[in-house]
């Protein structure tokens, strides 16, 4: 793939470990000036010398769950780098496998904080550095359980994705016209620590978890999406050729679960409108 990415910086998020980890590679491979943003030390240093063996990276350490780590991280970032033009925002978590009436509140909030909180604080953050370049792209990791039938035991993740696919059409429609995009991605059904996770967890509930034992099991028998697929679709979306794509739901190419249609194209038929 002849994308040629010198000269730009890249901010991923969620990028010490899994399909982060391996975004920030493959941006880095390509060119850019990436840096490395999760939360845990060890992981992060593990994760800079991966990227520093194809190009260019730095480790942060960073919540950006919150204000003040989403402001520290803007500081550190055009400090160390410049103004980026590039965010991928890869960090995620599943929350609680539970019913609303007997969740844990605790990390039913901490869902929507790290899954839409932190997307919305750190293209906040980034966004204007990119308007002001007449170039920028936004990548958004969304969830195919977004666009699922709703069922028990997942209000949080779900409504944490639906959140920030809707979040990103509102980013999309604001950025017209200025050279900057922003998608969310569903990067497939992979086997990532998330997987594992739900598998943990999915195994110590009754029948309500039937749905997660199945998935989990298709995941586990089908070997799961190409993690690599999905550091394709970020590339591809830097490419030139991608720089009308924006306000969309993208899918890997030839996913193990057929696309789902999101939203298309709509038509705006509001009758105050004029």
């Amino acid at each position: 793939m002849n994308i040629d990415l010198k000269g730009k910086v890249a901010v991923v998020t969620g990028a010490s470990r899994g399909l982060g980890r391996r975004v920030a590679a493959r941006l880095a491979k390509h060119g850019a000036n990436v840096a490395i943003v999760g939360r845990d030390p060890n992981q992060l240093r593990e994760a800079e010398a991966e990227v520093r063996k194809v190009g260019k990276g730095h480790a942060i350490r960073a919540d950006i769950a919150t204000i003040e780590g989403v402001a520290d991280l803007k500081k550190q970032v055009e400090s160390k780098f410049g103004a980026p033009q590039i965010l991928v925002n890869a960090a995620g978590v599943f929350g609680p496998i539970q019913i609303v009436k007997d969740s844990d509140p605790r990390r039913w909030i901490e869902t929507l904080q790290i899954n839409t909180i932190g997307p919305y604080l750190t293209c906040r953050a980034f966004v204007d550095g990119m308007i002001k370049q007449s170039w920028g792209r936004i990548v958004n990791f969304t969830s195919a359980a977004s666009l699922h039938p709703p069922g028990p035991l997942n209000s949080a993740y779900g409504t944490s994705k639906v959140a920030v696919n809707q979040f990103t059409r509102h980013l999309a429609a604001e950025l017209a016209n200025t050279g900057v995009t922003a998608n969310v991605i569903h990067p497939g059904d992979v086997k990532t620590d998330m997987w594992a996770a739900i598998r943990d967890e999915a195994s110590t509930l009754g029948p309500e978890a039937d749905a997660y034992r199945q998935w989990v099991a298709w995941v586990d028998k089908t070997g799961g999406d190409d993690p690599e697929k999905a550091a394709d679709l970020v590339l591809n979306l830097m490419s030139d050729a991608a720089s009308k794509t924006t306000g969309r739901f993208l899918w890997i190419d030839e996913p193990l679960q057929k696309p789902i249609p999101s939203w298309g194209d709509t038509q705006d038929d509001r009758p105050w409108k004029e």
